[in-house]
């Protein structure tokens, strides 16, 4: 993940039950979400440590309510900008995949109008920016099994317990 160089980036590290996480927001919205030591982390160098930016504490309230199971559902508002036409289309597409639901990467190809792109579409789920509230851990292989995740498999498997999910 790579932000323009003349778009300011806020931040915020938090802990969460799953670990450490950064929050970077710009003037749009929430832009990013990652735990700590999570595959496709971007460089921080040049954030702007904002602790009471009002975007990053909507974020870490409402993270901290979906940790506890009485956040039902994020609305702080997004910056999904910094990704490809065809990326944005795929995270467009996860926000779309109900807490307590799955689906897979055939089939989230399908609903972007894209069902032979199965490998394009896992790459780009595997570079969505807002882990969690973009929700790709809701993403299986074809079978129902747990595949990749950014963060971590039992992460993955950790959110899908939270919300109700089934998987194999």
């Amino acid at each position: 993940m790579k932000f323009s160089k003349n778009v300011p980036i806020y931040a915020l590290h938090i802990n969460s039950v799953l670990g450490g996480v950064t929050l970077a927001a710009t003037d749009q919205g929430l832009a990013g979400l990652w735990f700590d030591e999570q595959q496709h982390a971007p460089d921080t160098t040049g954030w702007i440590e904002a602790p009471e930016h009002p975007v990053l504490r909507q974020a870490a309230t409402q993270l901290a309510s979906y940790f506890e199971g009485t956040g039902e559902h994020f609305d702080v508002p997004l910056d999904l900008s910094h990704g490809t036409e065809f990326q944005q289309a795929v995270w467009q597409a996860l926000l779309r995949i109900p807490r307590g639901g799955t689906t897979s990467y055939g089939r989230l190809g399908a609903d972007i109008g894209k069902p032979a792109a199965v490998r394009a579409v896992g790459a780009a789920v595997g570079r969505n920016p807002i882990s969690v509230v973009v929700p790709c851990h809701r993403v299986l292989g074809a079978d129902g099994s747990l595949t990749g995740y950014a963060g971590g498999l039992d992460r993955k498997m950790r959110l899908l317990q939270l919300e109700g999910a089934s998987h194999s």
